[in-house]
């Protein structure tokens, strides 16, 4: 399931195109019918997808602050290192949204199968 949520597809049947555009998921799968947007009553579905798009973005983002400072020693370029961090935090968690959300599905129905 996670393997098929990380190539953007259902992570019930494999399918394809379960997005109208990058930040808007249909409802359904139209082959299995499995949702995608669930309720928020009890679940926490939305808010599970944000944190795990916030974690896997951020500790990137993090490392590579790192490694880049760690290459570029004793003279790191610092001014790169600040603006080039806050572009990738605004621009990485909306260019990982689709997977994020997919992939809290998968990690949801291996927790909860839905029958």
């Amino acid at each position: 399931m996670v393997a098929r949520a990380l190539r953007l597809r259902c992570p019930n049947c494999g399918t394809k195109w379960l997005f109208v555009h990058w930040l808007k998921p249909r409802p359904a799968c139209a082959k299995c019918g499995q949702p995608l947007e669930r309720a928020e009553e009890g679940e926490g579905h939305y808010v599970g997808a944000m944190v795990l798009n916030f974690a896997v973005m951020e500790s990137l983002l993090a490392l590579l602050v790192l490694v880049l400072i760690l290459v570029t020693w004793p003279t790191p370029p610092w001014d790169l290192i600040i603006y080039g961090g806050i572009a990738l935090a605004l621009i990485a968690p909306l260019a990982f949204f689709p997977i994020a959300k997919l992939l809290w599905l998968a990690i949801d129905l291996y927790i909860q199968p839905k029958n």
